[in-house]
């Protein structure tokens, strides 16, 4: 599982939270390098999410970082998170299976790193978010595969969220992909039910 250095930025994103409102679960809204950004805290866990300005051939891309500064391990997966149109039609986040085995045998290395570029941008260039070398490591470890479609499919690994659990005081962030034939999410919402716990964020 990919990690950031939790205290980092959840300290930023608590005093965010404490500076705009009493109430915990209340939505709180950022820019930061041109993506807008929502944070919401519940049961401890703190979500973080925006929609990318870069979609592929066949995906929307949300950029998702959490952080967990409960006592509990959360189990977080990328087909956890919907996003809801606003005439109830809805799609689910690819798993990371199913979106690196298309990058694999489609191998489209233009698309890839443009992707690979945005993500990144909105990534180093977050205040609030305060990665380690983790994502780095992945990145120089694509870059060592040889044939084409591997390298594609080792690069979208390294960029796509990867499920799995978040114990105390960890955190992990990833792009969500979905699938929309290409087409921007527009207005709706997305939903990530955790659990026993809801996470819901208004999209324009």
């Amino acid at each position: 599982m990919r990690r950031l250095r939790a205290g980092h930025w959840l300290l930023c994103v608590t005093v965010l939270l404490a500076a705009s409102s009493p109430l915990a679960a209340q939505v709180i809204h950022f820019e930061s390098n041109g993506m807008a950004y929502q944070v919401l805290t519940r049961e401890g866990l703190t979500l973080m999410c925006a929609a990318m300005p870069f979609r592929t051939s066949r995906y929307a891309v949300m950029h998702i970082a959490v952080s967990n500064g409960s006592r509990e391990t959360w189990q977080i997966d990328a087909d956890d998170f919907v996003f809801e149109y606003m005439d109830g039609t809805r799609v689910r986040a690819a798993t990371e299976e199913r979106v690196v085995g298309e990058f694999f045998r489609s191998a489209g290395r233009s698309e890839l790193l443009k992707l690979q570029t945005a993500y990144e941008k909105a990534l180093y260039n977050n205040q609030y978010i305060r990665p380690n070398n983790s994502y780095e490591k992945r990145r120089l470890s694509a870059l060592a595969f040889g044939p084409k479609g591997l390298k594609a499919s080792a690069a979208a690994a390294a960029i796509t969220f990867v499920s799995g659990k978040v114990g105390p005081g960890d955190s992990t962030d990833g792009a969500l992909f979905f699938p929309t034939s290409g087409r921007q999410l527009g207005p709706g919402r997305i939903v990530a039910d955790l659990g026993p716990v809801s996470f819901e964020f208004l999209a324009q």
